[in-house]
């Protein structure tokens, strides 16, 4: 079994979290680091450990073959308010997306799906199914977000043709830093606001595919635009409904379902 899957299975995180974790020197396996993929284990003998602590691979893979995706995972959607960070604990103390889960569910080891930095707001997804957090996080099955940024100033039609024609953002990596193309699925403006009590400003609607760490904001400081305020306001088919901010709901089998289904037509479109 690949090890990213196996953590993964385990609650560590959505595989992409995993190979993260792998890459940058976190992980061990039989006291040996390791910093390349692939790699495969057996989660049966084989001892992994994150950060110094070992996994229970072993009973987390039996838990998962118990049970079908919806009878032994929960799947819970979020509106998650500004200043809230998206991990399950914070070292400094600060309120954390697992602060909004029903409190019975708080002992199964719940991750976020994706990411949604601290001053964004909006939809986010937590669960302890591993497959389902990799399929709806990884490119090739191109699930949408879509997001409603305002920017400060009025934005100029030039400046919208340079969004939709993408630019190359430089990357962080272990071995120091790539350039790959940062790409919107698609970008209009809803409307443009003339204050000047409260300064001009531009609301935008935005569709992701693909979404790298702050990249809206990376690519709109790019060509000018500071952003104000950012809200995803849909996953897939999923949006908040009646869902307020600081609010949770358990997702029903037919949402996720829905969510499922999107990402099967992500990866035959894509």
């Amino acid at each position: 079994m690949r090890l990213q899957k196996a953590m993964a299975d385990a609650g560590v995180g959505a595989r992409r979290e995993c190979e993260e974790m792998i890459l940058a020197g976190r992980v061990r396996v039989n006291g040996e680091t390791v910093t390349s993929l692939p790699y495969f284990i057996d989660p049966a003998s084989d001892v992994v450990e994150l950060d110094r602590e070992v996994l229970e691979l072993s009973s987390a893979l039996a838990r998962q073959k118990a049970h079908t995706p919806e009878r032994g995972f929960a799947y819970v959607l979020i509106n998650k308010p500004k200043g809230v960070i998206t991990t399950t604990s914070d070292p400094e103390g600060r309120r954390t997306v697992l602060d909004f889960v029903p409190p019975a569910l708080r002992r199964e080891r719940l991750f976020p799906v994706g990411r949604l930095d601290a001053d964004s707001t909006g939809l986010i997804i937590i669960t302890n199914d591993g497959d389902f957090a990799h399929q709806l996080t990884h490119p090739k099955f191109g699930v949408t977000k879509e997001y409603r940024v305002t920017c400060a100033g009025l934005a100029s039609g030039d400046q919208l043709q340079r969004l939709k024609r993408g630019m190359y953002l430089v990357t962080p990596t272990p071995d120091g830093t790539k350039s790959t193309k940062a790409q919107m699925e698609s970008v209009r403006i809803v409307k443009r606001l003339v204050d000047r009590a409260r300064g001009d400003r531009t609301i935008l609607h935005v569709t992701l595919r693909e979404g790298r760490n702050r990249e809206i904001r990376r690519m709109l400081a790019r060509i000018g635009l500071k952003v104000r305020d950012l809200e995803r306001i849909a996953i897939g088919p999923l949006r908040a409904g009646g869902l307020k901010p600081g609010q949770s709901k358990l997702l029903g089998k037919k949402d996720v379902e829905r969510l499922r289904a999107a990402t099967l037509a992500g990866a035959r479109d894509s």
